[in-house]
C-alpha cells in the first residue's frame, strides 16, 4: 500500500496519448502542496459480519464528511485472502464513495491488476469514471503475496507478463474502437469521462515497474521515496519517446490519528495501529521498500518509529507546515479495527481544529 505522493516530477504532462476532442474533459493535473487524505481500508483483528458491516457503512459516511468538510481525497487498496477483512473490493468501495460525494477523489492504491479480467477491468473503471465525473484514480500494482494469486488461479511467477496484458488492454479498450484481444476483434464501451482515458499511474519499486510505465507513456508512483527509480523512469521515457511524470513520495510518511491526549489514545488504542502495521510487515519480503513499512514488535517500538503517529491537532498542523514535511496529511480514522466512534473523534479534530488552520 504505498501511501499517497506529494508532488509530481516538474516539467512533465499529466496526460497521455492522443489530446482531447473538443468537449472532453483533460486528465487532472497530478496533485501539488498538502493534500488531506481519507485512508480506509477495513481491517479489523477480529471481524464479524455485523461489525464489518458497521464499518463499511461508517467508512462511507466518512468519506461523505471528508467530502462535505473539503478533504481531498479517499485512499484505499486492494488485498486478498486475508484474516482480517483487510480491503478485497475497492472499486465497489469506490463506487458506494461516489454515490456519496460531489467532490472528493478516490485514489486505489493499489489495485492487483493482474488479478483482474482485463476486458471486465476496462468497463469497470470506464463506469466509474463516468459515475464519478473523472474522480478516480488507479495506481497499477503487481502485489506481494503469492497466496493472492494462487487464490485467484493466477501464476504469481508470470506477473509481469500478466501486467503488461492487462495495462496494454486497458489502453487500447478505453479508446472505444475496436482491438485485438487474445486473437479476436473486441470494442469496449462506454468511453471513459477521462480523455484521453482514467488517471492510471504504475506502482512499484522495481526497475521493471519503471520501464514498463516508461514504454507504456504512463506516470510512475514508487512504493517509497525512492529518487534512483525516479531517475531511471526519466532515462527510460527518453530511449522509449515517451511522456510522463513521477508522484514521489516524501522522505517521511506518516499515518495519522488525531486526539486531544496521545498518551491516553495510545495506551487505549495502541494496539489496532500495531495490529496493522504487524500484518502489512508480515507480507513483505526482505527486499521490499514500501514508506509505510513497519519493524516494530509492540506499541513503544510503533511509536518511536513515527509511521503510525497518534498527534494533537497543534502538532498535526505543524507537520503539515515542516519544511520537507509530508506532503499529505494521511488520515487513518479506522486504522486496525479501530473503535467507529473513536475514528469519528479523530476525523473531527482534524476538520474543526486543523483543516481551517491550514486552509487560513
Amino acid at each position: 500500500m504505498p501511501a499517497l505522493p506529494a508532488h509530481p516530477s516538474p516539467g512533465h504532462r499529466t496526460t497521455t496519448g492522443p489530446s482531447p476532442s473538443p468537449g472532453d474533459k483533460e486528465a487532472p493535473a497530478a496533485p501539488a502542496g498538502c493534500l488531506s487524505v481519507l485512508r480506509i481500508n477495513l481491517a479489523d483483528p477480529a471481524p464479524t459480519p455485523a461489525t464489518q458491516s458497521a464499518r463499511h457503512r461508517a467508512a462511507v459516511e466518512m468519506a461523505a464528511f471528508a467530502d462535505d468538510r473539503g478533504l481531498t481525497m479517499v485512499q484505499t487498496e486492494e488485498h486478498h485472502a486475508t484474516t482480517n477483512g483487510w480491503m478485497p473490493s475497492p472499486l465497489t468501495f469506490a463506487g458506494a464513495v461516489f454515490g456519496a460525494t460531489r467532490r472528493i477523489g478516490v485514489t486505489v492504491s493499489a489495485l492487483i491488476t493482474p488479478l483482474h479480467d482485463p476486458l471486465r477491468l476496462a468497463e469497470d473503471l470506464a463506469s466509474l469514471d463516468l459515475l464519478s465525473g473523472g474522480r478516480l484514480v488507479t495506481v497499477a500494482g503487481l502485489g506481494y503475496r503469492p497466496e493472492e494469486y494462487a487464490a485467484h488461479g493466477k501464476d504469481w511467477r508470470g506477473r509481469g507478463a500478466l501486467q503488461d496484458e492487462v495495462l496494454e488492454t486497458l489502453l487500447s479498450a478505453w479508446t472505444g474502437e475496436p482491438f485485438t484481444y487474445r486473437g479476436r476483434t473486441v470494442q469496449v464501451t462506454p468511453r471513459p469521462y477521462t480523455r484521453p482515458h482514467p488517471p492510471l499511474l504504475i506502482g512499484g519499486s522495481s526497475r521493471a515497474a519503471a520501464r514498463r510505465a516508461a514504454r507504456l507513456g504512463l506516470p510512475l508512483f514508487p512504493s517509497a521515496h525512492l529518487p534512483e527509480l525516479e531517475t531511471y523512469y526519466h532515462e527510460q521515457r527518453a530511449v522509449f519517446g515517451t511522456e510522463g511524470w513521477v508522484m514521489q513520495p516524501p522522505e517521511r510518511t506518516s499515518l495519522l490519528h488525531l486526539s486531544e491526549d496521545p498518551d491516553r489514545t495510545w495506551a487505549a488504542y495502541g494496539g489496532h495501529l500495531l495490529h496493522e502495521a504487524r500484518m502489512y510487515a508480515s507480507w513483505q519480503s526482505a527486499g521490499t521498500r514500501s514508506a509505510v513499512r513497519s519493524t516494530a514488535r509492540d506499541t513503544g517500538e510503533l511509536r518511536a518509529e513515527g509511521v503510525y503517529r497518534i498527534v494533537t491537532p497543534d502538532e498535526c498542523l505543524r507537520l503539515a507546515r515542516e519544511k520537507g514535511g509530508p506532503g499529505a496529511l494521511i488520515l487513518h480514522p479506522l486504522c486496525g479495527g479501530m473503535p467507529v466512534d473513536e475514528g469519528w473523534r479523530s476525523l473531527h479534530l482534524f476538520t474543526e481544529r486543523v483543516l481551517p488552520r491550514l486552509e487560513g
